[in-house]
């Protein structure tokens, strides 16, 4: 199959937001061709190209005066074993959900923690997406990407990626690299990560004493579900702000004042601080502004409550930023990618 290129196409239907916006082109690769083919259609009609897979970790604030490429691209294998560890590939375009429930069909185990975040997999490792304990760097043992300045394929090591939190060599070099393929290293069996307290409770709720990584992929579910809004029923991208890294002063400076503030060692003697508990201290859990307001259950998180647009939630975002900062003296960065 040839690819198919729309012009003027909505991106309500491609980005969790539900945000209204046109692409001035729009197609979906299928295959390497496809991909290549775009970026070939792209220069033709003289405009860049914006890659999305789930559209889960976009803001869009305006019409894309480019050629959007979704990555719809299938594929599942099984490429062998090595040292005790089982080594699968996925194409980009692989819905991320799916593939971890695949993958513990398999027997296998390493990615239960990371159980029902929205998008795909060529995605996941732009982010370095992370829940509960565990990141994609933890398990990852590979990707194949394109070079959009050559047109060579690449292999990617775990060094070379450089991931950090919610970050990567990807993310930290826009339009320079198209990810084709992700491949990972699990286990038949191993250590669970079941350190996040309320994972832990859920367990315990569900009488599990002795968890199988199919097990910790429900307890995950479950407290997703009652934390964070479904984007199919209310428009979100999950959290939207980074848990900001501070200095050990002025975390010790805001327990000061708040004894029950919500904090985590770090790297370089840092300090985690939880975005969700500073904006909820701050009396934003809930707070609506026309459409776009947060979340009542999880401040962390921003919504579309049917037709704002994507300036609309930025400019919420932004007030926060800034009450954040006046309160507290700690800057909040967002985490999805603004377009």
């Amino acid at each position: 199959m040839s690819l198919q290129l729309q012009e003027h196409v909505s991106l309500k239907p491609y980005n969790s937001f539900g945000v209204e916006v046109s692409a001035r082109w729009f197609a979906e690769a299928r295959s390497d061709a496809e991909v290549r083919s775009a970026l070939v259609e792209a220069q033709r009609l003289a405009l860049p190209v914006l890659v999305i897979g789930g559209g889960s970790n976009l803001l869009l604030t305006q019409d894309v005066e480019a050629l959007v490429l979704r990555m719809a691209s299938r594929g599942v294998r099984v490429l062998g074993e090595r040292n005790g560890q089982v080594l699968i590939e996925a194409e980009a375009g692989e819905p991320w959900h799916p593939f971890v429930l695949w993958t513990l069909e398999q027997g296998l185990q390493g990615l239960e923690n990371l159980s029902l975040i929205p998008g795909t997999v060529g995605a996941a490792p732009m982010q370095n997406i992370g829940a509960y304990g565990v990141e994609i760097k933890d398990c990852f043992a590979g990707l194949t990407a394109l070079d959009r300045q050559t047109g060579e394929l690449q292999e990617f090591s775990l060094e070379q990626c450089r991931f950090a939190y919610r970050d990567s060599r990807f993310k930290r070099e826009p339009g320079r690299w198209l990810i084709l393929r992700v491949r990972f290293a699990l286990v038949h069996s191993g250590a669970l990560q079941l350190d996040y307290g309320p994972l832990r409770q859920r367990l315990a709720e569900m009488g599990i004493s002795s968890p199988t990584a199919a097990d910790v992929s429900q307890a995950v579910c479950s407290v997703r579900r009652e934390k964070l809004p479904d984007p199919a029923q209310l428009g979100n991208a999950g959290s939207f702000f980074k848990n900001p890294l501070v200095t050990q002063e002025l975390a010790g400076q805001i327990r000061a004042e708040y004894p029950d503030l919500v904090a985590y060692p770090a790297a370089a003697g840092q300090v985690k601080l939880a975005a969700g508990w500073l904006i909820d201290k701050a009396g934003w859990k809930g707070f609506r502004d026309g459409d776009a307001g947060v979340h009542r259950l999880q401040a962390l998180v921003l919504v579309n409550y049917g037709a704002a647009t994507g300036e609309q939630i930025l400019a919420l975002a932004r007030r926060i930023q800034a009450d954040i900062f006046q309160r507290f003296g700690v800057e909040l960065e967002m985490e999805p990618n603004l377009l």
